[in-house]
């Protein structure tokens, strides 16, 4: 029994250990970049190319220069503790706002869609009956 209580608590504080892990992506290696999630032998090869002509100066910088790195692709690498000149990747503010709905008709139909249910919510509970 102590056995397995000291195997699961030295199992656990090694996990720990490599999930805190923090990994510059300018000094990763091929193999710590093929382990991440997300990150396939092609992302990791463009990665590793692009790196060789200069390193990274922000995640702007690798979302621009490194193709199949774009916001989403960062956000869940930074998740990972991936890291960028010791940056955790951060969104930007016009990435985050919802995108206007352009199509007036939609617009028309969700109004139509809203008015019976205010119509309803408004009304007065008929007396009761005795």
């Amino acid at each position: 029994m102590l056995k397995k209580i000291t195997g699961a608590l030295l199992a656990f504080g090694f996990a720990s250990l490599t999930w805190a892990q923090q990994i510059d992506l300018n000094k990763a290696t091929e193999v710590e970049l093929d382990a991440l999630k997300g990150v396939g032998p092609v992302l990791t090869k463009a990665v590793m190319d692009e790196r060789k002509k200069a390193p990274f100066k922000n995640w702007e910088d690798a979302t621009n220069r490194v193709k199949g790195l774009g916001s989403q692709k960062a956000s869940s690498l930074s998740e990972q503790g991936v890291r960028v000149q010791g940056s955790a990747y951060n969104v930007k503010a016009a990435e985050t706002k919802p995108t206007a709905n352009k199509d007036p008709s939609a617009d028309k139909a969700a109004a139509k869609a809203a008015k019976p249910a205010a119509a309803e919510s408004s009304a007065k509970p008929a007396p009761a009956k005795n």
